[in-house]
Parts: C-alpha cells; structure tokens; sequence
C-alpha cells in the first residue's frame, strides 16, 4: 500500500472533503482527488460515498480509517520520541483536562513552566469527554477519576474537594442561607441530568439534608462546571463548586461552611509507550510541586 496514497486518504477522511485535505496538505483539490481514486483502484474497493454535501467514508473506508489513524498515531509519537533528547526534553506535548480544572487551576501555573522547558511545544485541550490516549488525541490526561483502560498508567495528583459557594451580590439581595433546610428557598445552579458529568455526584447539593420529595429543583443547569463557576461570579445563585475554582477570588463567599461535598480524586495519567519520555517526566514532577503549594 502506497504511503503517500495512505497519507492523502488520512487527511481526507479526517477532514471529509478533498479541498480541505488540500488545503491541509498543501496540494489542489484535483491532485487530492487523483490519489485517492488512484488508492481505490490499487484496492478495488470504493473509500467514499461522494455526495453534493461532502464525503461519507463506505465501510471498507471505516475499516482502513481506523488503521490508518492508529499507524500515524504511533509514528508520531515514535518521531516524537526520537527527536527527544533524555538529558533535554522537547517536542510536542498535548495535554487534556476537563475545561474547569484546565482553565482555573492549571493554565495560571503554566507560566511558570513555559519558560523552564523552551523546547517543548505544550498544547492544551480541554474537554469534559475523555479523549483517547492509547489513540494519541492526547500525551497526558488529568482525570477526575481513575481511567478504566488497562494500557494506561496513572499517578494521584490530588484530592478535590466540593463547598457550597455564592457571590456577596446575590446574598444581599436572598439572604445567607443558615441551615442545610434553608437551600430549599434558594437558587440553585446544578448540571444536567441528561448529560454525563466530568465528576461523580455532582449535584449532591439538591439532595443535601432533608430535601423536599424529588430533590430540590434547580433554577439553572449548566452543562459545564466553570459556566457554572461564572453563573455563580455573576449573582444567579448558589452552587456547589470545587475548591481550587474559589481560591484567591474576590466577593465569592462560602456558605454553610458545615456541609462538605464529596471528595474527587484526580489523577496524572498517560500511555505506556511514554514511560521513559522526558517531556511527560518533567510535566509530571511540575504539576506534583504545584499540588504540594497548593492550600485547598
């Protein structure tokens, strides 16, 4: 099989159009086409269902796209680790966390490691899904929760721990809550139900006490904890938010100080392949002496 054919049809079913492979190879929309009829004909099966609104892959295309995903997956990261030095680590390195932790916590103390490690080229995807490491959609995962490949290998990086929050502005005009019993008149922002959370447990505030039949109802349901974090910030309600989203924040006040929320367990975690990359040791030993100064 022709590699530069296998290459094209890479990028073409990543990008479901011959001109935006084009674009990203950096060859015409007919060159494009040409390699891929080509690859069909070597083959004698067709890749593509071709339609006014794009490409659909056929399911003998399915089937090569999966392979060919997972062979550039590990070139990639063999190039990687090629090109890596073990006494000076550089290269890529993706790192992937839910968008609360990554946005509140992590990106701030990324300017301190920056400029310690040059050569590393650090990009960040936050996402509430799971991305797949053993597919290299990421190096490196900061998971609230253990992961349940069995290929990956995971540190504990640290206990997270729920409170209830709300902004001075919306207790001046709703008053403190005093008891567990008093949330039931108050405004809450929760996730939805219908959607899976990046947590366990995460409303465990609309079961607190002795809450009416069913649960106390919402006022607001976002499906994202640091959108929940600003509905907070802007005076729409109460919520229960994790307590690294709350350090160092001006005007936002715990309530019922009494009420602790479910501890979450967070952990570093990366494929086996890069036990021995520098990039993955120096970015671990990094975010340790970060949890170590960090007073939750």
């Amino acid at each position: 099989m022709d590699w530069d054919k296998l290459r094209v049809f890479h990028a073409v079913a990543e990008a479901g159009s011959f001109t935006h492979a084009g674009e990203t190879l950096n060859l015409s929309q007919s060159a494009v086409s040409r390699q891929i009829s080509a690859l069909e004909e070597s083959l004698n099966v067709p890749l593509f269902h071709r339609h006014a609104r794009g490409l659909i892959l056929t399911e003998q295309g399915e089937l090569l796209f999966r392979t060919a995903r997972e062979v550039f997956a590990k070139l990639s990261m063999t190039e990687a680790m090629l090109s890596e030095s073990r006494e000076h680590p550089k290269g890529p390195l993706k790192v992937t966390t839910t968008v609360a932790f990554g946005t509140t916590w992590l990106t701030p103390r990324l300017q301190e490691f920056l400029p310690l490690y040059p050569d590393i080229q650090l990009t960040l995807l936050l996402d509430d899904t799971e991305l797949d490491l053993g597919m290299r959609e990421a190096d490196i995962a900061i998971r609230m929760s253990l992961p349940r490949q069995p290929d990956l290998i995971q540190r504990h990086l640290m206990t997270i721990r729920f409170h209830v929050y709300a902004h001075q502005s919306y207790l001046q005009r709703k008053g403190m809550p005093q008891s567990v019993a008093d949330l039931d008149a108050h405004d809450i922002i929760a996730y939805p139900t219908e959607v899976r959370s990046p947590v366990a447990n995460i409303n465990w505030l609309l079961e607190a006490g002795s809450p009416p039949a069913g649960g106390r109802t919402a006022a607001m349901r976002v499906n994202n904890v640091y959108a929940i974090y600003q509905a907070v910030e802007s005076g729409l309600g109460i919520a229960a938010l994790p307590d690294y989203m709350i350090d160092g924040r001006d005007g936002i006040v715990r309530v019922l100080p009494e009420l602790n929320g479910p501890k979450v367990e967070s952990y570093f975690v990366y494929a086996e392949e890069l036990r021995h990359s520098k990039r993955i040791a120096v970015f671990r030993d990094f975010l340790v002496r970060k949890v170590a100064e960090t007073q939750f």
